[in-house]
């Protein structure tokens, strides 16, 4: 009885020999980790102090609007106040063109504060001006008042202002910082090799000029 021949033992395939990376692909992925994490923090970094410099723009833009208010009130007071002693003045002249003494002498002692104070600046200087009012040194009561009022309303409009334009500021660097992530994701894409390092250094070159404005801008704590 014949034996079958015995089927002959395939020979194993030898496994495929992975050739190293090269040294510039492995820099390239080094780079690309550092460059997201960095831009990471510094747009997470943006974001919060455009949205800080965001509330410092609206409170000021409140105490703008209420020392604004506070100023018009105080102004309107002034205004009031310089009726009232114009009011007393008028009498007190028609009692002096009278030689009404006894009159006269009464309206003097109602007069306020601020008319009293103009009325002897008037009356050394030799009654050379037309009346206490034309003096320097009338100022009826809640003027200066509305005066400072006013000008802090100023300021602190000015003040929202420029915290827009930082909050504005921060807003364009996170988009500078998306940027840099987009390039750097790209570089990461199969390509030719001077394609992925273009990418990757327009991310280096975004990264640095972003880094040297935030070096500059004010931080709102």
């Amino acid at each position: 009885m014949s034996r079958e021949p015995r089927p002959e033992p395939r020979p194993e395939p030898r496994p495929e020999r992975t050739e190293p990376r090269p040294r510039w692909h492995r820099w390239h992925e080094l780079v690309a980790v550092v460059l997201l994490s960095v831009t990471a923090v510094t747009t997470a970094w943006c974001g919060f102090q455009a949205s800080k410099w965001g509330g410092e723009m609206s409170i000021a833009f409140s105490q703008a609007s209420s020392a604004r208010i506070q100023a018009a009130d105080a102004a309107s007071g002034a205004r009031d106040a310089r009726q009232w002693d114009v009011t007393l003045w008028v009498q007190w002249v028609l009692a002096d063109s009278r030689d009404d003494e006894t009159l006269r002498d009464y309206v003097q002692t109602r007069f306020s504060p601020e008319l009293r104070t103009a009325f002897r600046a008037w009356d050394e200087d030799g009654r050379t001006e037309d009346g206490p009012f034309a003096t320097t040194a009338y100022v009826p009561a809640g003027a200066e008042r509305a005066a400072a009022l006013s000008d802090r309303a100023d300021r602190r409009f000015d003040l929202a202002l420029q915290d827009n334009q930082q909050s504005d500021d921060y807003s364009v660097l996170t988009v500078l910082f998306a940027l840099v992530l987009f390039f750097t994701a790209l570089s990461q894409r199969e390509a030719r090799g001077w394609i992925r390092t273009t990418l990757l250094a327009a991310g280096v070159v975004g990264l640095v000029v972003g880094a040297c404005l935030l070096a500059v801008f004010p931080v709102a704590l």
